[in-house]
């Protein structure tokens, strides 16, 4: 975790990122073109009453308005999300902004991190959640927020705390974070544009189904969209899972404490459970699955023991292993019940 090699998969985790933003507009005209194929099929969009080959031409040909369409009602809503994306983030998950005044240790801690990479220090905000966990948002300077739960800080101490927070810092350092929030706008887009499809046909009685090519052309719009869904989901992972290595290398390099941000991923391992959408959840510094098998291999995180192993390999830090229990952290403000 060398300066020259973090900043080597800085650069390969950018360069990635854009080639798998620029793939979202594509996958949308795919996944565009397979939903006209379904409607075709299903009788709501008119054939030519020829072959399978000429429906689909004809479906192609209607890329030339349905996708300046799509793509202008998307640009509308990238607006909106562009503009809204911090106050929906807090809706969804309770979080609440902070400062100085009311949270001096940790506020001192992350304009510290901040200051010393000449940053201008991010929003505070904090969840009132027993669970472990932070994460970073915003689009551009001035508008970067960091926020931890509660539980976080009534369990980390001071150097596992200031690691966490180098952590999401790296993501604002990095522009990540910003690719996560325009990823997490275009997955929503896709997810909506899916939505309003599939329930508008499992609701509807239908149109004319006297098209003799019905059937593959229904098969063959599924395959494309299927595909479409399928990739798209697959990017946000890929983008996820490799953001978070560089980050935690990122922690080490701002903090010089390899231990604490290990010390603090085992004091989060199996306590990071926060309820909110998919797109939300593929922020958080962990997001692991609760089951095993196909949940963990389209997981938006690395596991975290393979994150402590990197850690301790390259950056030549201790694994205590698996924590039974942990006390309070010197940042509890809550008051002991007398006994």
């Amino acid at each position: 975790m060398g300066a020259v090699g973090l900043q080597t998969h800085i650069w390969a985790n950018n360069t990635r990122s854009i080639l798998l933003l620029v793939a979202f507009p594509v996958l949308m005209i795919g996944i565009l073109y397979g939903v006209q194929l379904i409607l075709m099929g299903f009788g709501f969009l008119p054939g030519t009453g020829r072959g399978l080959g000429d429906d689909m031409a004809l479906a192609a040909s209607w890329l030339g308005w349905t996708v300046p369409t799509a793509f202008v009602i998307a640009g509308i809503w990238f607006a909106i999300a562009y503009f809204g994306n911090q106050a929906m983030i807090d809706a969804f998950t309770g979080a609440r902004k902070v400062d100085r005044r009311t949270e001096p240790g940790l506020y001192n801690l992350l304009e510290n991190l901040a200051i010393s990479r000449g940053l201008r220090t991010p929003a505070l905000r904090i969840i009132e959640t027993d669970s472990l966990n932070a994460f970073a948002t915003g689009l551009h300077e001035g508008r970067y927020s960091v926020t931890v739960t509660r539980g976080l800080l009534n369990t980390l101490d001071r150097d596992e705390l200031e690691a966490v927070l180098a952590h999401e810092l790296t993501h604002v350092i990095n522009k990540d974070v910003r690719t996560m929030v325009i990823a997490s706008i275009f997955a929503g887009i896709i997810s909506v544009i899916a939505e309003l499809v599939f329930r508008g046909l499992l609701y509807s009685r239908g149109g004319r189904r006297d098209n003799k090519n019905a059937m593959p052309l229904i098969l063959i719009g599924l395959a494309f969209a299927v595909i479409g869904f399928v990739l798209a989901f697959v990017i946000r992972m890929m983008l996820s899972r490799t953001r978070e290595f560089v980050a935690d290398a990122g922690a080490v390099e701002l903090t010089k404490n390899p231990d604490a941000m290990i010390s603090a991923l085992r004091k989060i391992e199996g306590r990071s459970s926060i309820k909110g959408p998919d797109e939300v959840q593929q922020l958080f510094l962990d997001n692991q699955p609760d089951g095993v098998g196909l949940e963990g291999l389209f997981a938006s995180h690395p596991p975290i023991q393979k994150r402590i192993d990197a850690l301790v390999r390259f950056g030549g830090g201790r694994d205590p292993g698996p924590r039974s229990g942990d006390g309070l952290s010197p940042f509890d403000t809550s008051v002991p019940a007398a006994g």
